[in-house]
């Protein structure tokens, strides 16, 4: 299959390529971009594992052709920290245990943000029907509400905005 060229920023980089028009994003960035923070678990948007930005909502990368991308912003778990400093997001996972094996750890991060992003200070029935795309098989999800609540009580309390 003949490639075409598609045009997109990834975590704030502008990018050229040449994709096949069937590749997904998922695929893209992975095995072409090498950014393999971002998982691929079902392949058919059930798991989350695969979540990025996609014009700063959460979408799953593994339904999402890659020629789709073209023109848009993307931003995957490997751009959510800054000048190698976590987010409050990042940081709220650690402390609070809020992973385990770490598979989908990229998944949840990404879809916290784009929730903190969009309401900073959610309730925890806000906070488990947002990550409700997102699966895990190892927390049991107590400590990744915890994790987005104390998230969103550091942005709260003045610090810098998520990112």
């Amino acid at each position: 299959m003949a490639k075409i060229p598609i045009q997109f920023t990834v975590n704030g980089e502008p990018r050229e390529m040449m994709v096949e028009p069937a590749w997904t994003l998922l695929r893209t960035l992975r095995d072409e971009l090498l950014l393999t923070g971002t998982k691929e678990g079902c392949s058919n948007g059930n798991c989350g594992a695969c979540t990025v930005l996609v014009e700063g909502r959460s979408v799953n990368s593994c339904l999402v052709l890659a020629p789709e991308a073209d023109g848009l912003e993307v931003t995957t778990v490997e751009g959510i920290a800054r000048n190698g400093k976590l987010s409050h997001v990042q940081e709220a996972f650690v402390q609070e245990g809020g992973l385990q094996c770490g598979f989908c750890t990229p998944g949840f991060i990404i879809s916290a943000t784009a929730l903190l992003r969009r309401n900073p200070n959610p309730t925890e029935e806000e906070i488990r029907l947002n990550l409700a795309g997102n699966l895990c098989r190892c927390t049991g999800y107590d400590k990744i509400i915890k994790a987005v609540m104390r998230a969103s009580a550091a942005m709260a309390s003045g610090g810098a905005p998520a990112t």
